[in-house]
């Protein structure tokens, strides 16, 4: 009860930019954690012109107001645009309004001029007080009691424009939208030899144009912050031509809808198709994606993001007092942070007013993603001189954007002058000599397939240990790059021990980690892992939309995972789960019924759906079966039970624009550094590199990309059981519980502190970028 007596109002808004409406997520872990913390809190309808009009418009929520709605696009309560709170009548009217409830403390999703006002508000505060005495409408020790006004704001906008924070609420849904259609045209356009012009949204930021170009590897792209040199024109067409020439039966050209030359002048999606119709003569058309990318269902990033991002604004809001700054709740990295509003403000303003004097690359560098930038580049332009030989290749179970990490990690591997070696099949392919060389052409078009295209075996080295040094001398292979799961640390592992006996093995060798179980030690997210989020939030919304209408059900779903329960547990939290069992938290009987027990108790009341999950390996008695039953049996004559496995359909399927750029970027990354450890350890016309820094496994540890040597990663990792001894995924399950009505306690240690904005140099941007 720390938030006793504590009353908080949350409101949407929108300023002039493109906003989202996916903010259902946030809100519901608003009015939940705030209840949950003993507050009183208040829906403000329709933005500012809701708390400016008062009455029916500020209203309190309940636990069950925000039931049912993860799901759901659009925001329910309403977001609306308003002159009135720009003027000083309107914000007077506002804080009568507010006083009237008690209400001082403010939660804001909005964009800068949103969170703009909102500050604006909090300066007034104690004149539009004292103004209020005045009149008469308020008495002086309302004005005593209510002195201060509290705000902590929240970015929802899907442009990602906001400085300060890696990713904002509902960008991840756009480029959902985007990638769904770009895949659609692919098919149609490959099949009548096209190119397709797309517009995006993007009116001053081109991250949606950018990451959805890296995510469905387009040709071309135009963004706000960096127009074109002038002859853009001639380049581009010689690009598409080449491509054309190598065999490629399609194009694919991104614009953001703000893309504009050197010069000012606009450059739109018709000008584009116009230019490549006149001077190649090729089929083109054009497609503009508008509102699409603004609607449909939040995917399962944007759920976590805006529930987690929730929170931890009501954490602010309980520890601000009146000398606390105006705070903005970001993610940095994997990790929730808070920053002064105004700065984040400031420097959000700083790059529109760099790209409005024509300093381009001082904008990109203001936006902090210029790796997005740089990296395109570098996948556009080929070098074919020969340095390194370097062989990539797939280990484990398939997992959603290993083919982005390949094709990166070729075209990047070929762009810095090696020469570069797909192995098919693993370590298995490796040992019966399925090696080739593979060319800048032969990875087009990768970056969308499901699956693995190199083919993937969970064989590990030790066992031909001698054959695959024989194969690796054979093809001088100067360097390995491994794409996988936990077999792929455990395969590091043998080829680093075996470097005492086999000077084959003393070359640089990374490790990237690809697996939706997301169960490798050294890292905060895998490849794939996303995709399978996705897969299972999609098919709980589909399995709790079948009980429409019908009597109260409750649906025991099991998840893979091995013996991590992170698909469990944070799919659970993005899917609204009542209860996701995992073999990291043993349970027994008596927590089986007592969530059985606080389900009937939920069912007594409006809510007419239950979600229950189940990690596979969680426990070997409690089976999912054995779950079921007792579910069917407790629940007679309140709820009845339904269940579903998963299975293999959470390995399938085309990879989330998360898991695209998330592979192509740390691909990259991985190349950049072989690259490095290679140069260091040429002496006399050879590679020998044998430290333990010359193995490693690169992954996100909290707020940056690291390297961490896989020997080290020993000490951290149950092999028993393949999962790291401390995943930091445990800290949301409290979150996950507090949000299904449990009665629990939440770990706020690891809640954001107020930080100040920091801006990054190129090498700190790129650890940022990895989201």
């Amino acid at each position: 009860n720390r938030g006793h007596g504590f009353i908080l109002a949350l409101l949407l808004s929108v300023s002039h930019s493109y906003q989202t409406n996916r903010m259902n997520a946030a809100v519901r872990a608003v009015v939940r954690m705030g209840i949950y913390v003993g507050a009183k809190v208040y829906f403000v309808h329709e933005g500012y012109q809701g708390m400016v009009d008062g009455g029916d418009n500020i209203k309190e929520a309940t636990w069950e107001s925000v039931s049912s709605m993860l799901q759901m696009g659009g925001t329910v309560i309403g977001s609306a645009r308003c002159k009135d709170f720009r003027m000083h009548e309107g914000r007077l009217k506002a804080a009568h309004n507010l006083v009237q409830r008690g209400i001082t403390n403010l939660c804001v999703i909005g964009g800068d001029g949103s969170l703009t006002g909102a500050n604006l508000f909090r300066k007034e505060w104690s004149d539009l007080l004292a103004e209020l005495v005045q009149q008469g409408l308020i008495d002086e020790e309302a004005s005593q009691k209510y002195s201060a006004l509290h705000i902590v704001g929240m970015v929802g906008s899907i442009d990602n424009d906001f400085c300060g924070t890696d990713m904002t609420i509902g960008t991840d849904s756009a480029l959902h939208r985007i990638i769904e259609v770009v895949d659609a045209i692919m098919t149609t356009a490959q099949s009548h030899q096209r190119t397709f012009v797309l517009e995006v949204m993007g009116r001053h930021c081109g991250y949606l144009a950018l990451v959805s170009a890296l995510a469905c590897g387009a040709d071309w792209v135009l963004i706000p912050e960096m127009p074109p040199e002038d002859g853009w024109e001639e380049k581009m067409c010689q690009k598409l031509s080449a491509t054309r020439s190598r065999g490629s039966r399609l194009n694919i050209i991104i614009v953001a809808e703000g893309a504009t030359d050197r010069h000012g002048k606009a450059i739109t999606s018709s000008i584009v198709k116009d230019l490549v119709v006149q001077r190649l003569g090729f089929d083109t058309r054009v497609t503009i994606l508008g509102h699409v990318q603004r609607g449909g269902t939040p995917s399962a990033f944007d759920r976590i993001l805006a529930s987690r991002m929730g929170v931890e604004a009501v954490l602010a809001l309980l520890e601000t007092t009146a000398n606390t700054p105006a705070c903005v709740v970001s993610l940095c990295g994997n990790q929730s942070v808070r920053l002064p509003l105004m700065e984040c403000v400031q420097m959000t303003q700083q790059v529109q007013k760099a790209m409005d004097e024509k300093r381009f690359e001082e904008a990109v560098r203001l936006r902090g993603r210029c790796i997005c930038y740089i990296l395109f580049v570098t996948c556009s332009v080929a070098n074919y001189f020969f340095n390194f030989n370097v062989a990539v290749l797939n280990v484990g179970a398939p997992a959603a954007g290993m083919n982005a990490a390949v094709r990166s990690a070729v075209r990047v591997g070929i762009s810095e002058g090696h020469k570069m070696f797909a192995v098919s099949d693993g370590f298995e392919g490796f040992y019966k000599g399925q090696i080739k060389e593979i060319k800048w052409a032969d990875v087009g078009g990768w970056t969308g397939q499901g699956g693995s295209l190199l083919g993937t075996k969970r064989t590990l080295p030790a066992k031909h240990i001698d054959k695959i040094a024989e194969q690796m001398r054979k093809y001088n292979i100067n360097a390995l790059l491994v794409i996988g799961g936990f077999e792929a640390l455990e395969c590091l592992l043998q080829l680093y021990e075996a470097r005492s006996s086999y000077e084959e093995f003393c070359i640089p060798l990374c490790m990237l980690p690809a697996t939706i179980s997301n169960n490798v030690p050294g890292t905060n997210l895998s490849i794939g892992a996303d995709t399978a989020l996705n897969a299972i939030v999609e098919t709980c919304d589909r399995i709790k939309q079948s009980a429409s209408g019908t009597k109260h059900r409750v649906f025991i779903i099991e998840t893979m995972g091995g013996y991590c329960g992170y698909l469990a547990s944070v799919g659970g939290l993005a899917a609204g789960a009542d209860a996701a069992y995992i073999f990291e938290e043993p349970f027994d009987i008596r927590e089986l019924q007592s969530n059985v027990e606080h389900l009937t108790e939920k069912m007594k009341t409006s809510i007419q759906r239950g979600l229950v999950l189940r990690n596979e390996n969680s426990n070997e008695n409690y089976t999912t079966d054995f779950i079921y039953q007792l579910y069917s049996e407790e629940g007679k004559g309140v709820f009845d039970c339904r269940k579903n496995v998963l299975g293999h359909m959470q390995q399938g399927g085309a990879p989330s624009p998360f898991d695209r750029n998330f592979g192509t970027k740390i691909a990259a990354k991985a190349m950049q550094w072989i690259s490095k450890k290679l140069n260091e350890s040429y002496r006399k016309g050879r590679v020998f590199a044998n430290t333990e820094d010359s193995a490693c496994l690169l992954g996100m540890r909290r707020r940056a990309l690291v390297f961490q040597p896989v020997v080290q990663l020993r000490d951290e990792t149950d092999f028993v059981h393949r999962i790291p001894k401390e995943q930091w995924w445990l800290k949301l399950r409290p979150l996950m519980k507090i949000l299904a009505k449990y009665k629990t306690s939440y770990d706020i240690s690891d809640s954001g502190q107020l930080e100040h904005v920091v801006l990054n140099g190129p090498k700190e941007s790129e650890a940022m970028a990895a989201i």
